[in-house]
């Protein structure tokens, strides 16, 4: 054989494993940069669309979070939409679109809604999901590679798919796109981040205004 064929060959048959170690390497430093993170405040812009109604939504606001159990996010549009976790409940409050109550759940049930923004990707993620490489692109000014996750047969999760944008400086999770069984997908991009700084703990409480019903599930 030639030896620029065999060169071709050999580098076409490498191609497979060097991408899958690409991937891996993304991945290692997103949990290995995540692992590190006590507190978090963030900016976001979130865009919900339904392809069984062709609709589609868009939001913005900001959260603060304190690992691994308190959750702040107050959404500026639309105004007055709050989801908080208090260490033992998610108070999820939407007056515009269900005014007048607000659903009560359990802290544990986190497959419901995730306590940890961008950390229920980066929770032993080989043993629960699928991991894929992608593109690379730049998300609110940092450029970032993207890795799909697919949960496994048997695993509990929000989601049928995930696809996540990694920052190539600091391994941070800058945007992420997931998928939903009833076929509604939901992008998340944040807009800003600090990590490992001061959060507001009267921000992690929640009390029901006056006249609203409590709904608990």
């Amino acid at each position: 054989m030639p030896r620029i064929r065999l060169l071709l060959v050999m580098l076409v048959a490498a191609a497979p494993s060097l991408a899958a170690q690409s991937s891996d390497n993304v991945l290692d430093r997103a949990v290995a940069a995540w692992s590190k993170v006590k507190t978090a405040r963030a900016t976001f812009e979130q865009t919900v669309t339904n392809s069984l109604t062709g609709s589609s939504a868009n939001a913005r606001g900001d959260f603060q979070q304190q690992r691994p159990h308190r959750l702040s996010i107050r959404f500026t549009d639309p105004s007055g939409d709050r989801i908080v976790a208090d260490g033992a409940s998610v108070w999820v409050y939407l007056p515009s679109s269900a005014p007048g109550q607000v659903i009560k759940r359990a802290a544990s049930d986190g497959t419901a809604i995730p306590l940890d923004i961008t950390g229920e990707f980066l929770d032993d993620p080989r043993a629960k999901f699928d991991v894929t490489g992608g593109g690379s692109g730049t998300v609110a000014g940092h450029t970032a590679k993207q890795l799909t996750l697919v949960p496994k047969p048997g695993t509990p999760a929000a989601f049928s798919k995930a696809t996540i944008w990694v920052d190539d400086d600091d391994g941070l999770i800058r945007q992420f796109e997931v998928v939903e069984s009833s076929g509604v997908t939901r992008r998340v991009r944040i807009t800003s981040l600090e990590v490992n700084v001061p959060v507001d703990r009267a921000a992690f409480t929640f009390t029901p205004p006056p006249g609203v019903r409590v709904v608990e599930r």
